[in-house]
């Protein structure tokens, strides 16, 4: 029986590169990404920034709607079909989305470390990503074996694909697949499929490719336990993470401990967050997660 570990972790990410979390409070964050510099909205910055001088390339104001929206403003020439970034041996595109962020999620960078070490060893793992957004994460796995991907945009499945060839890893064994994460993994369960790992990193709301509606406290519980039946004994892992919800991780952490009850192994939880340069280090907590490692 899996083992519930009651006690929080922090998994950090201390920047790279390529990107790098300069300052923040107020509600806001200064990040760098490669040669640019942005401002965007952070609600748990709520301390008082370190710097004075906070000039950037550009800045997303968001809208009135806590649920979203918004604008970027810029005030220097940022490429508007994007600029190449790196992570390890990861080549991939940076962009200003209309939805906030730069078209990847730095503060996953522990967590595609933490699957990389419950891999090493094993032989052609077979790993699923589910919500794989533009295969950052994918194409890390890749190095351990085949890799699934899922995803209900087109749009992101095909950056995703473009990364892959941008990194030069056309050749890796991965599945892009464009499709309702949901109901892929329900078709995998009936197939009677299994996986070395999976991966979990779903929006609070969206919608699939036939108009799917995703609502993540109404749809998570039924996903997380499909995915239990993809899992054996032999599998490494299972990582969630969760954003932008008012709930605990511990709370997250008992959905797995339900599903995956006949299996061994350990369930931790706890915080993403990133180390803010410069003295202090203060931590940006960004989301909660629960993880199964066996």
């Amino acid at each position: 029986m899996a083992e519930l570990d009651l006690q929080p972790k922090l998994m950090v990410g201390e920047g790279w590169a390529d990107f790098a979390l300069l300052d923040s409070g107020h509600g806001r964050k200064l990040e760098q990404y490669g040669r640019h510099r942005f401002v965007r909205p952070e609600p748990q910055a709520m301390w008082t920034p370190r710097l004075t001088d906070w000039r950037a390339d550009a800045e997303f104001v968001p809208g009135s709607d806590e649920d979203g929206g918004g604008r970027w403003m810029f005030d220097a020439p940022v490429p508007r079909d994007g600029w190449e970034l790196g992570w390890n041996d990861v080549r991939f595109t940076a962009s200003c989305t209309p939805f906030r962020h730069l078209g990847f999620f730095p503060d996953m960078a522990p967590v595609w470390d933490w699957m990389g070490e419950r891999l090493d060893g094993k032989a052609e793992a077979q790993t699923l990503n589910l919500f794989g957004y533009t295969g950052v994460g994918t194409l890390a796995l890749s190095q351990y074996g085949p890799v699934t991907h899922v995803d209900a945009s087109k749009k992101s499945v095909a950056q995703a694909r473009s990364n892959a060839q941008l990194s030069g890893m056309t050749e890796r064994p991965v599945r892009w697949m464009v499709d309702d994460a949901a109901k892929f993994t329900a078709r995998e369960v009936r197939r009677s499929k299994r996986y070395d790992g999976i991966i979990l990193d779903p929006p609070k709301f969206g919608r699939g490719p036939d108009g799917e509606v995703w609502r993540l406290e109404e749809s998570l519980p039924g996903l997380v336990a499909d995915c239990a039946k993809l899992l054996d004994a032999d599998s490494r892992f299972l990582f969630l993470t969760v954003y932008a919800v008012r709930m605990s991780s511990l709370a997250i952490a008992g959905l797995l401990a339900e599903a995956l009850k006949d299996l061994g192994g350990t369930i931790e939880h706890g915080d993403l967050a990133i180390r803010e340069q410069g003295e202090g280090g203060r931590l940006l907590p960004t989301a909660i997660f629960a993880r199964w490692k066996n």
